[in-house]
């Protein structure tokens, strides 16, 4: 067993012999002793020494034994109250009495016993783990109904923060996976005041270690996600009922109590977290939840769009992810942000028939291209761009691309004017389409026709080519269905092609 770290700084009592009982007995003993008499003060020196044993059992029993020692201790109002003098002063001072030198004593060894349960917070075994983390949490509770240093009413009221911070920080670590440990966690969240102050601590936390880095912190940035997803942010200010630590005085003007205070730390550590690089698989993560999860609870969304034009720039289907949650702003949050088509614009790429996300792609283009007040010049940018590339997609994409082209003009019916237009494959001139103009604008679209369609009326697969030819008949009003198609694989048209 190693030494405690503070085993020489006895009350003048010496050792007591080496005990034959059982660690859990002689830990449990000791604890009766100390709460019994403070006579036996120095039994403390023991059961901290089990805090450090190589046996797991022993650990859990000691820290099991400290909850209840130090949560009887602060009941009682045995640990000194104030700015701590450091231990040596205490020992050589004759200012103080009898009472207040064995109260400083004993605040000593309670810090020392904190410093210790934080330190097990990554002990290998996870249920040291968590039971050091549950006698912290208890501990924080105590503290707040017996407070150890003056209370700041004007701003912290009783509330331990320090305590709380260091817990924090060592969920937060940036060499342990913590994600089970802070899944434990969780149901101190649920408290209002514990979730006002965590939230707090994060957004310092991430500051302090990422505005170091440039790069990306992997593991870091993991724990601090899986953290802040464990927030459940309460949605009007009648929920706010469940605190840890009942203030006894003021509780209306505490902050921790005030639904748009935690709004605003809320929203605080969230773009205080996503100003930085985040690691790849992250952004997808984050975009994920954005919607359900993180802008309801925001006071000023838009705050948002930063973050939102990084993660554009990825690529892939982070792209779409992100321009789906720039849509949500812009419709639901009147954020003005004139590049959203040309950015959509910009990810039509033969690739985008080939990726995984396809199906979702086009779910969500058609959802963004689904307003009639949207400009003809814009709408028919997309009808000839997509009809450019359906020339080298392969027969899945191309029987959910006519259909979604077709649609799009139905509902702008002056884009029916590229469908009517003399071929530019009959005409004199070229297609004044510009392919490579990125900004939908410049194109010329307006100006083309949709001879790409009539091309795949030629097409090798009987399916395509009937699609195709829809347009050589006026396009009938109602819309077609493209959930079947958009969920339509490669191996299925192949194979409905052979049984033909």
């Amino acid at each position: 067993m190693a030494p405690s770290r503070d085993r020489n700084v006895r009350l003048g009592e010496s050792d007591q012999g080496k005990s034959k009982k059982s660690p859990k007995t002689e830990i449990n003993s000791k604890v009766d002793l100390v709460l019994e008499s403070r006579k036996h003060a120095n039994a403390v020196f023991d059961i901290l020494e089990y805090l450090q044993a190589e046996k797991e059992d022993e650990v859990v029993c000691a820290v099991n034994a400290c909850n209840k020692m130090f949560c009887a201790l602060l009941e009682r109002g045995d640990l000194f109250i104030g700015q701590l003098p450091k231990e040596e002063e205490t020992l050589v001072t004759a200012n103080y009495s009898a009472e207040e030198k064995y109260k400083m004593w004993m605040r000593h060894r309670y810090n020392s016993c904190v410093e210790q349960l934080q330190d097990l917070m990554i002990h290998e075994a996870y249920r040291v783990r968590e039971c050091a983390l549950c006698t912290l949490m208890k501990l924080v509770e105590k503290e707040g109904k017996a407070p150890l240093i003056a209370v700041d009413w004007d701003e912290h009221y009783n509330f331990p923060r320090e305590h709380l911070k260091s817990v924090v920080e060592r969920l937060l670590s940036k060499e342990e996976d913590m994600s089970l440990l802070i899944s434990r966690f969780q149901e101190f969240l649920d408290f209002e005041d514990v979730r006002y102050y965590v939230m707090g601590f994060v957004t310092e936390n991430v500051a302090k270690v990422m505005q170091k880095t440039k790069e990306a912190v992997p593991l870091y940035q993991n724990n601090v996600f899986t953290l802040m997803t464990n927030i459940t942010m309460p949605s009007q200010q009648t929920d706010l009922v469940n605190f840890l630590v009942k203030q006894e005085a003021k509780h209306e003007d505490w902050k921790a109590a005030k639904l748009k205070d935690h709004r605003r730390v809320f929203e605080r550590m969230w773009l205080g977290f996503l100003k930085y690089k985040l690691p790849s698989g992250m952004y997808k993560k984050v975009l994920v939840i954005l919607h359900d999860s993180i802008l309801p609870h925001m006071s000023k969304p838009a705050l948002m769009i930063d973050f939102l034009t990084a993660a554009y720039d990825v690529g892939g289907a982070i792209s779409l992810l992100a321009l789906n949650g720039l849509f949500v702003l812009i419709h639901e949050h009147n954020l003005d942000y004139p590049d959203f088509y040309k950015k959509l614009y910009s990810l039509l790429e033969p690739s985008i028939f080939h990726v995984k996300y396809r199906a979702r792609f086009f779910h969500l283009a058609n959802l963004f291209l689904s307003s009639s007040h949207l400009p003809v010049y814009l709408v028919a940018a997309f009808v000839k761009r997509l009809s450019r590339l359906a020339l080298t997609a392969p027969p899945a994409a191309l029987l959910m691309i006519i259909p979604f082209i077709c649609n799009l003009i139905r509902r702008h019916p002056s884009c029916r004017v590229l469908i009517h237009r003399p071929s530019a494959a009959e005409a004199t001139c070229e297609d004044p389409y510009v392919m490579e103009e990125t900004d939908p604008v410049l194109c010329h679209a307006m100006e083309s026709s949709l001879w790409e369609l009539q091309t795949l009326q030629k097409h090798y697969h009987p399916d395509v080519a009937k699609a195709a030819a829809v347009i050589n008949k006026p396009l009938s009003e109602l819309e077609d269905d493209l959930n079947e198609v958009l969920e339509l694989s490669a191996y299925e048209v192949d194979h409905e092609h052979r049984m033909q």
